[in-house]
């Protein structure tokens, strides 16, 4: 008989778990799972990792908890396993955490769902905005694939964060004499000026699971990772700057905003400048000093470098491009919107979108 090339403690683990980290190293574990616990636990991957020891210490630590361990704990073991002066590059205890759980299916990956994409269609402001509360509802309730949507409107608008103040936000002279349409988003950040053509903005719904053990931070990185592939493809370097603008060396392109959900739905999206009327937008938009020091510049209009100037290209074709990327690399399949959701956001616009106590309800 021939001897097998593997040890017995190289056999095949009864679990496997595999994480790339945004910008960062591949992070591998495997192990068994023997009465709710976890067994033989062998963390690998392409990182670097010091001293040595480190690599079995983490083992040990993980060998033993049980599968109910939250990612949070998973962290907190594998940082109180290494020793002072321990380095970790290209991976984290949180990477080691999502990985884990993503093993455990408690967690899971991008090829674990099939995504659905939804091109460009006008429809008022309000609506967009109701789709993207009814659209999370949906997939997190299960009766929606995750879901890529881009944004297409006529109306020019200000989109502000959930708990912004509208009087410290807005100038309602530049409002009025701009003819703006304001409407309140469920999700936080900042106030998103978006006149037709000159913004690109899409929507992702997907379930929390897809972030699980991530940090709120690493989120945004890491669900935006595609469209920073788009950008590098028509000749766009884009990097975040945290917690959630998106820029390059020439000044922010654009930005991004969460929100959970308690069914378990979670809605990402994102706006970016294509070709932006920066002195309108001073004249609507209330732009702080002190935000503006934080951002270390001097002038609104300054800080945005719309993406036509950038590229030169068309913003169909700019969109065509982010689509394209999505749909390779996730395997996403098109779909539309149904006559039900279309309802559903009619409706949620009638009861809270268009109504003035929720627009004002930080006045």
């Amino acid at each position: 008989m021939t001897a097998s090339p593997f040890a017995a403690e190289d056999r095949p683990r009864s679990h496997h778990g595999e994480y790339k980290v945004p910008g960062g190293k591949l992070v591998v574990v495997d192990f068994d799972l023997v009465d709710g616990v976890l067994a033989d636990v062998s963390l690998s991957g392409d990182f670097f990792l010091e001293p040595d020891e480190a690599l079995p210490a983490i083992n040990r630590a993980l060998t033993g908890l049980p599968e109910s361990t939250t990612a949070a704990e998973l962290s907190e073991a594998v940082t109180a396993s290494l020793s002072p002066g321990a380095v970790l590059f290209g991976f984290s205890a949180d990477a080691v955490a999502v990985t884990v759980r993503r093993a455990l299916a408690k967690a899971t990956s991008w090829t674990d769902h099939h995504w659905n994409i939804i091109a460009p269609t006008v429809l008022s402001t309000h609506i967009n905005v109701a789709l993207d509360e009814v659209l999370t509802e949906e997939v997190g309730a299960g009766r929606r694939h995750p879901t890529l949507r881009f944004w297409d409107w006529e109306e020019p608008s200000v989109v502000i964060g959930s708990f912004q103040s509208v009087r410290n936000e807005l100038d309602p002279d530049g409002v009025a004499r701009h003819g703006m349409t304001v409407v309140r988003r469920i999700s936080g950040g900042g106030a998103m000026f978006m006149e037709a053509g000159n913004c690109i903005t899409y929507s992702l719904y997907l379930p929390q699971t897809l972030v699980d053990g991530i940090s709120f931070a690493d989120s945004y990185t890491f669900l935006d990772a595609w469209v920073m592939a788009a950008l590098e493809k028509i000749g766009v370097t884009a990097f975040y700057v945290p917690l959630n603008d998106i820029a390059t060396d020439q000044g922010k392109i654009g930005g991004a905003a969460q929100k959970r959900l308690a069914n378990g739905g979670m809605l990402h999206h994102v706006t970016m400048s294509y070709d932006i009327d920066a002195d309108k937008m001073v004249e609507v938009l209330r732009i702080g000093k002190e935000k503006l020091s934080d951002k270390g510049t001097r002038s609104a209009k300054k800080r945005v470098d719309p993406l036509r100037r950038q590229t030169g290209l068309a913003r169909t074709e700019i969109i065509a491009a982010m689509m394209e990327v999505f749909t390779e690399r996730y395997a996403a399949t098109p779909s539309e919107l149904t006559a039900a959701e279309l309802t559903a956001a009619r409706d949620r616009v009638t009861t809270k979108f268009g109504a003035e106590d929720w627009l004002h309800r930080v006045p």
